[in-house]
């Protein structure tokens, strides 16, 4: 029997299978492919669908925009549910967890199963509030290499027990995405294309987020300048951000303790608000200015 054969004979049978009642699931959707299929996937099982999706803030789905999310959720009459991770208490609580994962991290400081089980006990709280059935993600076993292992869902499943996922149970498995395309165009759904992700999982910014975790420098306020990617750690000055381009020095220079840019002329942050601080700025920014000599580089956190 062909690939193509057994694929579409288990997905006949995950149709046919029987239900005992008109049934509601809230499905974890991060706007990706996968997430979308789930979505589909229940709505012809007659099943009621409503989405959650989590604005986490590094990032971390296929697509991050809320609008993005949004739009489809509309375009399937999906009630949609936004958690903003990125800002008060939901920050706190997942930075936190940055500083002490339990179930430890990836190539940089990427607590992956940690966050999974962060989602998830929020949306089974609003699964609870709206009268939900179950939970119900688009994890396929082995796509991911940390988060999405038998042991990983293992482990998950402890913390949150009950959740459903779909794709797992019409036999897709594996990095491979030809599965999901075919069902994306039998279902006639558009999808993005893999990109972006988690700026946590990136092993070059590990000594950056390490350094802005352990002195606690992360909050609502500084979390945009904790995305740019040139910062240094000067001893007995502390904390310097340096932009690289237009976009991130208008970033910089939303914050009082900043030197402005110009052509050719980054701008500096800098987060000890006093004269010595301010001078090693001006002296940052004449460094990394065009032709400036970068004689800070042994400062810099990568």
């Amino acid at each position: 029997m062909s690939n193509n054969k057994l694929f579409n004979t288990t997905l006949a049978d995950y149709f046919m299978a029987k239900t005992k009642s008109k049934q509601k699931a809230l499905v974890l959707f991060s706007g990706g492919l996968d997430s979308k299929l789930v979505i589909k996937l229940l709505q012809k099982k007659r099943v009621d669908v409503e989405a959650i999706f989590f604005k986490l803030p590094f990032g971390g789905g296929c697509c991050n925009d809320s609008m993005c999310v949004f739009k489809f959720s509309q375009m399937e009459n999906v009630k949609l549910h936004i958690v903003d991770a990125a800002k008060g208490k939901n920050l706190k609580e997942y930075l936190d967890i940055l500083k002490k994962p339990r179930y430890g991290t990836g190539a940089g400081v990427n607590p992956c199963i940690d966050c999974r089980i962060f989602m998830l006990k929020r949306a089974e709280k609003i699964k609870k509030k709206i009268g939900a059935d179950f939970l119900a993600t688009g994890e396929v076993l082995g796509e991911r290499p940390m988060s999405q292992t038998k042991q990983a869902l293992k482990i998950i499943d402890k913390n949150i027990p009950g959740i459903k996922r779909p794709l797992i149970e019409i036999g897709i498995y594996g990095r491979k995405r030809d599965k999901q395309i075919a069902l994306a165009r039998k279902f006639k759904i558009d999808y993005p294309e893999p990109a972006g992700g988690c700026l946590l999982c990136e092993k070059l910014v590990k000594e950056r987020f390490k350094f802005l975790l352990d002195k606690d420098l992360i909050n609502s306020k500084t979390l945009p300048l904790s995305k740019i990617r040139r910062h240094f750690n000067i001893k007995k000055f502390g904390w310097f951000v340096v932009g690289r381009n237009e976009k991130e020095n208008q970033i910089i220079e939303r914050y009082k303790n900043s030197i402005k840019s110009a052509s050719g002329i980054p701008a500096v942050y800098y987060h000890k608000n006093n004269k010595q601080n301010k001078q090693k700025a001006l002296e940052l920014q004449k460094a990394y200015s065009k032709g400036g000599k970068k004689k800070f580089e042994r400062f810099k956190l990568k």
